[in-house]
């Protein structure tokens, strides 16, 4: 039986979260295991290479949902994107000298949010959300979603983001859309 409010979201630092890493591991092997991600083994241990380079950020944060036996079922991270950051090489409206050289101080790069299929539709991708951005030091959000993941794109609409562009977040990956939330409360 999934009962939402008996689970936990916790807002962990980096540290914290490479010490849960096969949590996050286990949550995004299972989410994008299915179209239109269709990650592979290989693909998981690529993404997992990375994760510590990530987690070292001074301004990386990440939220992990559990049951309360303890078995992850969701995971979201990112940090505070600098103005070297790749992301800003994209073709959007954001990608101007001026623009990065701001928004690299007061923009928040999600970059992953994922909830295993047995406990979606109840509200935890939101709750992850709420948690990783609340008191975030920036002044909005951006992230790339697969135009395909219409549950994703819905979930993102409804929380306020409005999307800016195109890109393709990796070499050989498939075009996905730059989505952006302004944040009510930017940083001064």
């Amino acid at each position: 039986m999934r009962h939402p409010e008996a689970l936990t979201v916790t807002r962990l630092d980096g540290p914290a979260a490479e010490r849960a890493e096969a949590d996050f591991t286990l949550v995004y092997a299972d989410a994008f295991a299915e179209p239109p991600y269709c990650e592979t083994e290989r693909d998981v241990a690529a993404t997992f290479q990375r994760f510590h380079s990530h987690t070292r950020r001074r301004t990386f944060r990440a939220a992990l949902a559990r049951t309360p036996d303890g078995t992850p079922i969701g995971m979201a991270y990112g940090s505070v994107l600098g103005p070297q950051t790749g992301w800003w090489d994209a073709p959007d409206p954001l990608a101007s000298d001026d623009i990065r050289r701001a928004a690299g101080q007061h923009t928040f790069g999600l970059m992953e949010l994922a909830v295993r299929l047995p406990w979606r539709g109840l509200g935890i991708a939101r709750r992850l959300h709420e948690t990783l951005l609340d008191g975030v030091e920036a002044g909005r959000v951006r992230l790339h979603v697969h135009p395909a993941s219409e549950a994703a794109q819905a979930a993102y609409r409804s929380w306020g983001y409005r999307k800016v562009g195109d890109a393709r977040p990796w070499t050989g990956a498939d075009l996905h859309d730059v989505m952006v939330l302004n944040l009510p409360h930017p940083p001064a």
